[in-house]
């Protein structure tokens, strides 16, 4: 049996929330890097071209990539054999949100009620995801989500009738609705199977797996580049501008789901897709 102390926990928790909204993902930086140089329309280039710069200028000054700092979402998978002592593994959590918004000097945006408006003054509650596995490791996952781009994500029922088409055309016209909103070029998350909730939530996850990676299936791998191409050729560009980059990526995650369902959510990020992973 492992434990881990709770304030261990928020040491930790504070430092993601600070190095994710600092330092974009190398494989993220590396795909915007790809897309600039193969722009062929003069105002895409150069709006590729000054996202880069804004990437590079956050890295040596230490200060935040956006002005949108996210809602704080936080991925645990905890080992079966892992013992959290010292208090609550979620008061732990929102601990370390609350340090590391207010320590480095993040933006607050998380109201405590989505009626009554009032700022929480720290952006806490994170929205927290839990998963048990083998083993005694702790992994977090720190997923700050602006909401510019949130805003433009979709789910939708499908029937199993509308098949392979009918998703294509959902996850195309999604982007398509979304335009230049979520300032673009983007990274789309797609969930598909389970119900309702698990769709949702397999699409933040498809957020975070790398860029460089394709899904291990290789139907689900072949349909990721096919609606890249598609998405594309939209024509939307680069911050809705026009030119070849819309999308930087499309990554795809996938649950069974019920004989009578075709769960399907797209969950888009800017270019500002921003995590960052520990494991203890």
């Amino acid at each position: 049996m492992k434990e881990v102390n709770v304030s261990d926990i928020t040491k930790v928790i504070k430092e993601l929330c600070i190095c994710s909204n600092y330092y974009l993902p190398k494989d993220v930086k590396k795909k915007i890097e790809k897309y600039a140089r193969e722009e062929s329309w003069p105002m895409a280039k150069d709006i590729m071209n000054k996202i880069l710069a804004n990437i590079d200028i956050s890295e040596k000054q230490n200060v935040p990539i956006c002005q949108d700092t996210g809602m704080t979402c936080v991925f645990v998978k905890i080992g079966q054999d892992v013992h959290i002592i010292g208090g609550n593994l979620e008061d732990a959590i929102n601990e370390g949100v609350s340090q590391g918004y207010i320590e480095g000097y993040l933006r607050k945006s998380v109201v405590r009620d989505p009626l009554n408006r009032v700022n929480t003054k720290d952006n806490t509650p994170a929205v927290i995801n839990y998963e048990i596995i083998p083993g005694d490791k702790l992994e977090i996952i720190v997923v700050p989500k602006g909401f510019g781009s949130e805003n433009m994500s979709q789910i939708k029922m499908l029937k199993p009738a509308d098949g392979l088409e009918g998703v294509k055309n959902f996850i195309i016209e999604t982007v398509r609705d979304a335009g230049p909103n979520p300032c673009p070029p983007i990274v789309v998350g797609v969930g598909i199977g389970g119900t309702f909730d698990r769709a949702a939530v397999l699409a933040k996850k498809a957020l975070i797996r790398p860029l460089n990676e394709r899904n291990k299936d290789k139907f689900y791998a072949d349909l990721e580049e096919e609606l890249l191409n598609k998405i594309n050729s939209l024509g939307i560009g680069p911050q809705g501008f026009g030119g070849k980059t819309t999308a930087i990526a499309v990554n795809i995650e996938t649950y069974p789901t019920h004989i009578a369902g075709l769960p399907v959510a797209v969950n888009i990020s800017c270019h500002v897709t921003r995590h960052r992973k520990i494991e203890i």
